[in-house]
């Protein structure tokens, strides 16, 4: 069974939101001859690195509820100009939308078991997303999503 990750996304209002600053990172990265993956650096390295890219995912926390994923595809440290240890945690850019599901705000990442984790939303499931992203949240608020 996977391992997963949970963590805040932070400044995002929306996946939409999300799924645009990824495309950008992107396109940048192509337009200036680099490679175009998606990084997302943390401070610490997860210490069950192996179980997380053996099919895992980042779980997105999004205006208090986890509301999509990526997959993980690579852990990789590194030291910064200041000396200092971090990781990059390579994902694939695809973002996978999920069932919301309530998250408290909290610092850093956490790991998520697979038992606990939201459904994906497969085809014909969730017409709520067609719904503008500040309805959505009201409704989630609401307990209705």
């Amino acid at each position: 069974m996977a391992l997963n990750l949970i963590k805040l996304c932070v400044g995002a209002e929306s996946v939409e939101d999300l799924e645009e600053w990824i495309a950008g990172r992107l396109d940048e990265a192509r337009a200036t001859g680099g490679k175009a993956e998606q990084l997302h650096t943390t401070r610490m390295m997860p210490t069950r690195g192996a179980e997380l890219i053996a099919g895992g995912s980042l779980y997105w926390v999004i205006k208090g509820n986890v509301q999509c994923r990526q997959r993980l595809t690579e852990i990789r440290p590194f030291t910064d100009v200041d000396g200092i240890s971090r990781c990059h945690l390579v994902l694939d850019p695809r973002v996978v939308r999920t069932e919301w599901q309530p998250r408290r705000a909290f610092q850093g990442w956490r790991y998520l078991q697979a038992a606990d984790a939201p459904a994906d939303l497969g085809d014909g499931q969730g017409g709520w997303q067609l719904l503008p992203p500040e309805l959505r949240l009201e409704l989630a608020n609401l307990g209705l999503l």
